[in-house]
């Protein structure tokens, strides 16, 4: 049994252990950060990454899209592969849609670091335990440890996960402190094939700039409406156009009934204003540029369970 590593302790990024890229082989591989809805994967994502590239809200299953990270340190490029929470309340097409994505991404991976919140374990990450393939090294990530008001109560929760299976290190931590962060890094590398990069080293996401304004857009939407709005709303770009340092987009946020337009236009249309006014700031700090943004709500009644709608608002 490993002991509690602390997660105050200095780490720096891995150095390079010899001089000339020649002489050491590059590693790259695919990590899939899985869990269930609402243990910090986005968060996670987003600290190793080093810049956000996946949204974060309160609500469920936020992350709707299979999303990659890149973060390249000396040979090594991490490509982490953001996932939704696998979802087993919920039986709508947009459901299976995403509990297919993390099927998916389980099936062509190097690395998979579960992700559950420190000394807990419930039938949901259960479910997700299930899933893990045999053949692929596993690394326990026990997140949110700085919830946790006695750390003695860790090392036998820690004794019960190493009972349930077989992983090959566990990890402690805060997905919100920097050393922590570094130091997963250090421990993931060696677990890395030796290959070359998928991606340039100033990589740092698979996905456009269009994606990821509508991403930005639905995350203010779910963070403004709270638990008034339903999870079963999206968002899809009608225009993305460039000029010079100009960024004007067009977008629709689509929900299931008319009583949801109401929640997210709000009294005399202030929700809505701010909704855009929070992603137009982030989008203009993501893309560095000016941004000229447009937002819209329809309703297409039953979207979240019709796979044509599905395909036709960027599901895979």
């Amino acid at each position: 049994m490993p002991d509690l590593p602390d997660p105050a302790a200095d780490s720096a990024e891995p150095d390079n252990p010899v001089d000339g890229a020649d002489a050491v082989p590059t590693r790259c591989g695919l990590i899939a950060v899985v869990g269930r809805p609402n243990v910090g994967k986005s968060t996670l994502v987003n600290a190793l990454v080093g810049q956000k590239i996946s949204i974060t809200s309160r609500k469920a299953q936020t992350t709707r899209h299979r999303i990659h990270g890149v973060r390249t340190i000396d040979q090594s490029q991490f490509v982490f592969v953001d996932t939704p929470g696998f979802q087993t309340r919920h039986g709508t097409a947009l459901n299976r849609n995403l509990n297919r994505t993390v099927h998916g991404v389980l099936a062509d991976i190097d690395v998979v670091l579960f992700v559950v919140e420190a000394g807990r374990f419930g039938l949901d990450d259960a479910k997700v335990l299930s899933l893990l393939p045999a053949d692929k090294p596993a690394i326990l990530i026990a997140n949110k440890l700085d919830a946790v008001q006695r750390r003695n109560d860790m090392l036998p929760w820690l004794k019960s996960m190493q009972e349930r299976h077989a992983f090959a290190e566990f990890v402690p931590m805060s997905a919100h402190k920097a050393d922590d962060v570094q130091r997963l890094l250090g421990i993931v590398a060696p677990y890395l094939p030796e290959q070359p990069w998928m991606y340039d080293a100033d990589a740092l996401t698979d996905r456009s700039d269009r994606f990821l304004a509508a991403e930005l857009i639905r995350e203010k939407l779910f963070r403004l409406t709270g638990d008034e709005l339903p999870y079963s709303a999206t968002v899809v770009i009608d225009k993305f156009e460039e000029e010079g340092n100009l960024r004007r987009i067009a977008a629709t946020i689509v929900v299931e009934r008319d009583a949801h337009k109401g929640m997210v236009i709000g009294d005399g249309g202030e929700r809505l204003k701010r909704i855009g006014s929070e992603a137009r700031v982030e989008l203009e700090r993501l893309m560095d540029a000016k941004v000229f943004l447009e937002l819209w709500v329809k309703v297409r009644s039953g979207w979240a369970d019709s796979e044509e709608h599905l395909r036709s608002y960027g599901y895979e």
